[in-house]
Order: structure tokens, then C-alpha cells, then sequence
């Protein structure tokens, strides 16, 4: 874990899931952290409870990734201190309903698309030149086995992660050349925010998505994110697909009563 001692960490999507923990991850394994999320006041908790234990130095954004101008604005204007990025991980992202494609919602379908997407592309491209310049970097999407195989009702959100999965290996052509990796991390069920912001807060629709099995934690997923980080700078770990012993698939999952 010595590779990131002092490196510097940009995780989008930080304030919560699996962007917490994974700055909670990075933060024991000595990195420096820029933590980018909306919810400001969930980023001062977290960095307050990362100080608690480790001597990390956090910089904070409030920071939507589907707003372009605002990401070009707050990676150009890190202080000279954290400008030289050393790892990023796109793990902004968000799931918003569950419904038949000709029964989906306009609104939801921009929002998965703008945060999912396009806010990967404003990030990566405000970040990626500067890792080409210093000859070093390792990029990790947090994709998921959404971009796999479809599900049913899953539709756009599905098409959005294998928009991440086309673009990770778009970036990996792209970039074999120089000696900046690029990594993607593709979850199976985590248990996190994800279902409650799916159903608007619906808790009782939220968990049911997790009974009767064992699922993932956003710590499993950090600790996947952490390993690929972390590889000598000759090893690449271009794909991990990570899933509960107990899915197969998107929709074979073992229950028990």
C-alpha cells in the first residue's frame, strides 16, 4: 500500500456509499484526498471523521459533475498544492426509477445520463491531460454489472453504464501509449444510498432489493477500488467485475426466506 502514500486522490460522488468509503480507504493507506460531492455538509462530516483517525490532508469541492462549467471552474482552480492528480475515481453516479421503457420519465432518464455520463466526461477531461504531461496516472470508473447484461426495467440505467464500460475501454486505447492506467470496478448489489434514491426515499421498496441475501458494502467495492490503485505501474487492472456469493447475474440471486 506504500504506492499511495502522499499521492493525491480525486473521488467524485464522495459524501456518500461507495465515494465514502472509498475516501475512508484512501485516507488509511496515507493518500490526499479531493473529495467532490453536493452535499457539502456531508463532505465536512466525512472529512471530520477521517481526521479523527488519520492525519490525511482533505481538500473539499461542492461540486455537481453534471454541471460543465462548474467542473472546469473547480479543476482549474485547485491550489498548486493538489493540482497534480494522481488517481482518479468517477464515482458519481445514481440510479432514478424502475419502469417499463415506454413508461420512463424524461426527467430521469437526463438526470441518470447528465450525472452518469456526462458528468464522467467533464471530470475525466478536465484531469486525464495533466496525468499525459506528468507520465503518470490511474484512472477507476465505478461501473457495474448493469453494464454487462440489461435487466428488466433497468433500461437506461443500464445503457448509461455501458456508455461508462464503452468509454473506459475508449480511454484505455486511447491512453496505451502512456503509462496512465485505466481501471473500471463493476459492482453487482451494494448496499448503499442507491435503492433509497432509485425509489425517492421509498425505504421499504429500498430494502427490499437486499432481503434474503448478503450484499455487497460499499467498504468490499473501496477495498476493489483501493487494489487496482494501488498495482505496481506495470500491472494494469483493467476490469473487476465484483459481486455478493450470492448473484450470478443481474437477476439470478440467491434468497433465502
Amino acid at each position: 500500500m506504500m504506492q499511495l502514500k502522499n499521492k493525491i486522490v480525486l473521488i467524485t460522488g464522495a459524501s456518500s456509499g461507495i465515494g465514502r468509503a472509498c475516501a475512508q480507504r484512501f485516507a488509511e493507506a496515507g493518500a490526499k484526498l479531493i473529495l467532490a460531492a453536493r452535499r457539502r455538509e456531508r463532505l465536512i462530516e466525512l472529512v471530520n471523521a477521517i481526521r479523527e483517525k488519520h492525519a490525511t490532508e482533505v481538500h473539499i469541492l461542492t461540486l455537481d459533475v453534471r454541471d460543465q462549467k462548474a467542473v472546469e471552474t473547480s479543476i482549474r482552480s485547485l491550489p498548486d498544492a493538489w493540482n497534480e492528480i494522481d488517481i482518479l475515481v468517477n464515482n458519481a453516479g445514481l440510479s432514478r426509477g424502475l419502469d417499463k421503457f415506454h413508461e420512463g420519465k424524461f426527467e430521469d432518464w437526463e438526470e441518470m445520463l447528465d450525472t452518469n455520463v456526462k458528468g464522467l466526461l467533464y471530470v475525466s477531461r478536465m484531469v486525464i491531460p495533466g496525468m499525459v504531461e506528468r507520465k503518470r496516472g490511474t484512472i477507476v470508473n465505478i461501473g457495474s454489472i448493469a453494464g454487462r447484461e440489461v435487466y428488466p426495467k433497468g433500461n437506461v440505467y443500464c445503457a448509461s453504464k455501458f456508455a461508462v464500460d464503452a468509454l473506459t475501454k475508449g480511454m484505455r486505447l486511447d491512453l496505451v501509449d502512456t503509462p496512465v492506467r485505466v481501471c473500471t470496478v463493476d459492482p453487482g448489489l451494494v448496499e448503499t444510498e442507491f435503492s433509497r434514491v432509485r425509489f425517492r426515499g421509498d425505504s421499504e421498496k429500498a430494502e427490499k432489493v437486499y432481503q434474503g441475501l448478503t450484499p455487497l458494502t460499499g467498504d468490499d467495492v473501496a477495498d476493489a477500488v483501493v487494489f487496482a490503485a494501488s498495482r505496481p505501474s506495470h500491472v494494469q487492472c483493467a476490469e473487476i467485475l465484483l459481486l455478493p456469493t450470492d448473484q450470478a447475474s443481474p437477476t439470478v440471486v440467491h434468497r433465502t426466506e
